[in-house]
């Protein structure tokens, strides 16, 4: 078997952020071997890395971070000498209908996985590397004006949020207590290739081919930053080679949004892909009671990154929306795939019955 230079864990990587960091680091390393662990829940997906399998330097494991028995086994068997930590629970409104689930995976789950590192890596911290992958939503929400930087104080207002809050907090405490060498980034609300259609853009663009409602919470006013996927797997190659050991990085795409505008703009893309009237799409949209605690604002400031590490984001808004709406319409199988099933329900249960 051939030597590899770094043997690196990529939690969650059949989702999809993870999907796009395990591709960029399977091929941009060939000499590091990298494993991505996935539980493969209904927003896991190895169909994400088809184009994988057959590559030397890939492993997939089947498991629960959340057995924390289980990580120890894994690190004693393959010697990781990093950790890509993006498995999580990730979408707020089922951390309201459900909060234990992100207590166990985000929280527990983050704890086992630094036991893991602390354990195997105490008695030599050269080389190695947790890096524990996080969400702006942990600030709260700001007004409309200002940013969140790496100094802005936490204030969750989510279960989902504050069970990402934690999990940052205790990153950092092993990091004071134990000497694990880590790093964390803070991340705006991404989009992109293979995203469950749960989220707000992959959602649009299932209901807009359907001519479903799209349902937008109170009167869409809430502003996101918006990060394109690629970059922000980009970013994360840049700071786990370069990054400061015990530093937070704020990743975000420079592209702020109101729900609403963000909508039109969508609905104006998919009408000319899908070649319909102009105006067409916009008829689907169907304001619905707003979420509970929802943010009214959430913008990055990513100038350290920029600065330290000499990262960009390499598009504008509009160019990364006809990209992803591109992929989609040509990956209607994997999106059908996707929505059968739990997805329906979980849609049922979110948003009709308002």
């Amino acid at each position: 078997m051939k030597d590899f230079k770094k043997h690196i864990l990529i939690t969650g990587g059949a989702g999809f952020i993870g999907s796009h960091v395990v591709r960029l680091f399977v091929n941009k390393y060939p000499d590091y071997c990298i494993y991505n662990l996935d539980k493969l829940t209904y927003a896991g997906n190895l169909a994400n890395l088809k184009d994988l399998e057959d590559k030397p330097n890939y492993r997939f494991i089947k498991a629960d971070i959340v057995d924390g028995e289980h990580m120890l086994n894994l690190f004693a068997e393959h010697k990781f000498d990093g950790v890509i930590h993006l498995a999580a629970e990730s979408h707020v409104d089922r951390s309201i209908a459900n909060p234990m689930e992100f207590i166990m995976t985000n929280i527990v789950g983050t704890v086992n996985l630094l036991n893991a590192a602390k354990f195997h890596w105490q008695n030599d911290h050269s080389g190695k590397l947790f890096f524990h992958i996080s969400t702006d939503e942990v600030y709260g929400s700001l007004g409309e004006e200002g940013f969140f930087t790496e100094e802005t104080s936490y204030d969750p207002h989510s279960p989902y949020s504050a069970s990402k809050a934690s999990s940052d907090h205790l990153v950092r405490a092993y990091h004071d207590t134990f000497g694990l060498p880590m790093v964390i980034s803070n991340c705006s609300n991404n989009y992109g290739p293979n995203q469950f259609p749960e989220k707000l853009i992959p959602l649009f663009i299932n209901n807009i081919r359907n001519n479903k409602p799209l349902p937008v919470y109170g009167k869409g006013e809430n502003v996101r930053d918006w990060l394109y996927v690629v970059d922000h797997a980009n970013a994360i190659d840049i700071i786990y080679h370069k990054g400061r050991i015990g530093e937070t990085y704020n990743i975000g795409g420079n592209n702020e949004w109101k729900n609403i505008d963000l909508i039109r703009v969508l609905c104006s893309v998919m009408d000319e892909k899908l070649k319909r009237p102009a105006g067409t799409s916009e008829k689907l949209i169907t304001f619905v009671k707003d979420r509970a605690g929802h943010d009214l604002r959430y913008a990055i400031d990513s100038g350290k990154l920029q600065r330290e590490l000499d990262w960009t984001p390499s598009l504008q808004f509009e160019q990364g929306v006809s990209l992803t709406v591109d992929w989609y319409l040509n990956n209607q199988d994997w999106l059908d795939e996707v929505t059968s099933g739990e997805y329906l329900k979980y849609y049922e249960e979110q948003y009709v019955k308002r």
